[in-house]
Parts: C-alpha cells; structure tokens; sequence
C-alpha cells in the first residue's frame, strides 16, 4: 500500500469518527462543536419578578427587645352618648371611656441555600455564584415575607370542620351515570393553603420540612379539617349526562375550597379547587391523585411559625375590620359584584359607608386580584349608560391608543380618590381595603397604622464549613403590628363576572 492509499483510508476513518473534520473548515451547526467560539453574556439575566408591594409600602422600625410587641390604646370616648346639658349649678355626668390592650409576639423568618466548591470554580470568570446564592435568598424572602404581610396566619383564625357539601343533581351538563350514588367532601384553605395547592399535587396538611440543619419544623399548610362526605343518587332517568351542584356555607378565613368526589365504594379523590364556597361537578375525576383518605380528621389552617397578616387581623374576631361575604348564589357560578347603573359596584359603597359611618375614614388604597380588576373595569364603564364618564383622545400620527382602565374609586362619601392596584399574591374572589398611610384623625398618636416591627431586620450568615460547599442563610426577626383594624376591610366570595 503507497502513501496515497494511507492517506485516502486516514481520511475516511477519521470522516466517520468524527463527521465534522470531513467538513473542512465549513461552520458547525453546533454552538458547542467545532472550532467555534462561544458567545456566553455575562452575568445570567434575572428573569423572575419580585413583587412585593405592601413590604415596600409599610415602614420598618426597630424593636426595642422582648418576645412581643405590646401597646394601649383608647378605642372609644363616651360610649354612653351622655347629653352634654348641665343644669344650673349641678355638675355633669361621667363618661366611659373604652382601653384596649394589643399584642403581636415576634416571629422569625429565613431561607437558606448553598453554593458547592465546584460551582463556584466553574462560575470564575462569569458570575460569583457566591453572591447570586445570597441574593436569590434576600430576594426570595422578600417574596415570602409579602406572602406572610398579606395572609399569614399564625394564631388569628382557625377554620375548623369543613361544613357538610349541600348537593344538588341536575341531568344534564355532565357525564355522570344514572341511578348512582356519589360522594362529595370539602376543604376550606387560607391563603396558604391556596397558594400550595392544586389538583395534581394534593391539599396540603400538616407539613413537615426539614431544615438545613437536619431538624424539622412541623406546621399547618393552610388546610381546615375536611368535611363529612355528603351523598347524592342520581335520578334514574336512564341517562348518564347528570352533573352535581355542590356548595357549602361559608367559611371565615377561607380563600378557596377544595372538593373531592367520587362514587360510592370509590375513590374519593381531589377534583377541582374554586374560589367560591361552591362548585359544578361534571364529570368524575381524572386528573386529581389525592383521595379524602390522605387528610387527617384535624384543622391544619394554622402556621405557628409565622406572625398574623393583615387579611387574617381583619378575619379575627373582634378586629372590628370590615368583612363582606358575597351569597352563594347558583352552585358553581356563585355571586360577582353587583354594577349600580351610576358607574359604581353596589358592594364597594356599602363597605366605603360603613367606614365612614362607623369610624369616620376612608381606606387609602383597594388590592385585589387581575379577576376582579377585569371585572371592575368593566362593571363600571359598561354598566350605565347615563354616568358621568369622560375620554381624552390624544392621537399621534394616526395611531389610536385602545384600552380604558378603571385606575382609582370615587368615595361618594368622603370625596376622595382610592388607588385601584392589582396585588400579585391576592386570590380571584378577595378584594382588600388598605388604609396602611395613617388615620384622618388630628392626634390619634399613630403615625402608621400598620409597621414592620423588627427585633432584627435582615442579616446574613455564612455558616462554618462540614463539607465542601459554602452554606448561606438569610433570615429576619419581626411582627406586622396594626394598631387599628377597623380601618381595614374585605369583600370575599366574590364570582368571577
């Protein structure tokens, strides 16, 4: 064999072995192979949101020690409405005066995270995964503590026992069989529980995580006790279209409920999760893998580890904040807000007069959901023909700007605007009336209504090395203090339309 034919059998083994030599120089079609440089932008981009609007919103203080804040305050002057005459001579009589005594105990708040000594070798050059680790834990508790700000849930209400489903069997609309006996159960969820629950992945109970440290914290995850099954039979009709109309009566601090059907002698599995208190069943379950067996005969609603937030101040008895509640209504389509023709919602003045009638004040903002802002916008501007809306057109080289949104709420009561916005963590079907900014009151001694009190605002701690890899906490020690919750208001059950 001659240097040629090496040559030539060289080549096309080297050509099958490796199909991009063969190429010569032509351009990979793979960013990785090749000799080709790789255009890598440093640092990675942060594509996530971190919203957190009330944290922002509600100023920091510093604790002064203790395991809880404490505070006076004189809620009522005169409470017998005692008439002002005096009679010649005589003296007047004594009024009552009302004192009231606050207390919200501080809690801890924290996440941590770890970088391995490998990955922070293969990052030089690109990015300190040291400070990105760190970072993502600020910006990550930051989220949470807005989550906790809005509906934590620590000691203020307990959901207790599901109420019994109220059912109803309809023979059209679904695929359920006739002449069939089915079971429906219940659960009613927090804010919590709503935020972690779903149908593929179950209602969570009683949450055990462990830590960093190989220990464990046991807490409730936002779940009341489940409800007694309640049972229906289909009519025996001959037709298998039956669809069931499922609702339960409302329940104080729920966001959302859970429902779990199935037939008789079945599995009873999680079906569906609504935010109003009732449901339309159409079909059995097919996605859902949770079955009613899985939650125990306990009310998780409560999480220990976390201070009360501001919807759960409101939903605590005797918080004196305002609380609506919308009807049932039809099973499964519930209640929306009610239009009043003059370019208002029914509901929100009833709760605006209230405010003033009781406690003379207007709340400062109102937060609710992308649900209820749709549906606002257009209660209000499609829902008279006779109110008093105007439109400024402002028209750049032809084009024309579509799109009206409803930004801010006349209070008919006092005058006053009131800042619509959108809050991310806000559930479709809860509507919230803020008043963080302060009372219209001259010396009410409260600057803030509402505070972040911090016996220690954030801090970082790189722990002591145990293996090879850095290990970073960042945690805070606070209470949310509101030192007048009448000034604040719910409408909850709300029906999307």
């Amino acid at each position: 064999m001659n240097l040629a034919q090496t040559l030539e059998l060289i080549k096309a083994a080297l050509a099958e072995s490796h199909p991009e030599l063969a190429k010569a120089w032509a351009q990979s079609g793979v960013a990785t192979t090749g000799l080709t440089a790789y255009d890598l932008e440093a640092p990675a981009k942060t594509l996530y949101p971190v919203l957190t609007p009330l944290r922002n919103l509600i100023p920091r203080k510093s604790g002064k020690g203790g395991i809880q804040a404490n505070w006076k305050a004189v809620t009522a002057i005169n409470t017998a409405a005692l008439e002002i005459g005096v009679a010649e001579g005589k003296r007047s009589g004594v009024i009552a005066t009302t004192v009231a005594d606050y207390l919200a105990a501080f809690r801890g708040i924290g996440l941590e995270d770890y970088v391995t000594f490998e990955a922070q070798y293969a990052g030089q050059g690109y990015e300190d995964v040291k400070a990105r680790a760190v970072m993502g834990l600020l910006q990550s508790l930051m989220i949470g503590e807005e989550e906790v700000i809005l509906g934590g849930n620590g000691a203020a209400v307990a959901l207790g026992t599901t109420p019994t489903p109220t059912l109803a069997d309809v023979a059209t609309g679904g695929t359920f069989k006739a002449k069939t006996k089915y079971l429906v159960h219940c659960v009613a969820l927090t804010l919590a529980g709503y935020k972690r629950a779903s149908v593929a992945g179950g209602v969570p109970a009683s949450v055990i995580r462990t830590n960093a440290d190989g220990t464990t914290d046991t807490y409730g995850g936002g779940s009341g006790q489940k409800s007694a099954a309640a049972e229906i039979t289909t009519a025996d009709d001959g037709v298998n279209t039956h669809s069931i109309k499922a609702s339960v009566t409302a329940v104080t601090g729920a966001v959302a409920y859970a429902w779990f059907w199935g037939a008789d002698g079945g599995d009873i599995k999680l079906g569906a999760i609504t935010t109003i208190n009732s449901a339309l069943l159409t079909a059995p379950v097919a996605a859902g893998t949770q079955v009613i067996g899985d939650l125990p005969a306990s009310d998780n609603s409560k999480n220990a580890l976390v201070f009360d937030g501001l919807l759960y101040q409101i939903w605590k008895s005797g918080s004196g904040g305002y609380v609506k509640t919308m009807a049932t209504g039809t099973p499964g389509a519930g209640t929306p807000l009610t239009a009043d023709t003059k370019g208002g919602i029914v509901e929100i003045d009833v709760a605006l007069q209230s405010f003033w009638d009781n406690y003379r004040l207007s709340p400062r903002k109102i937060w609710l959901a992308s649900q209820e802002a749709k549906n606002l916008n257009k209660k209000i501007l499609e829902g008279s023909a006779t109110a008093a809306l105007s439109f400024t057109i402002d028209a750049k080289q032809g084009a024309l700007l579509g799109g009206v949104i409803v930004a801010s709420y006349l209070n008919k009561f006092t005058q006053n605007e009131i800042p619509i916005e959108i809050h991310p963590n806000l559930p479709p079907g809860t509507l919230l009336f803020e008043t963080i900014a302060g009372l219209p009151y001259k010396l009410s001694g409260v600057e803030d209504v509402v505070d972040i009190l911090c016996r220690q605002d954030y801090y970082q701690i790189e722990w002591p090395l145990r293996t090879r890899k850095y290990e970073y906490g960042v945690f805070a020690d606070l209470v949310l203090r509101n030192y007048f919750p009448p000034a604040f208001g719910i409408i909850t059950n709300i029906a999307d339309g």
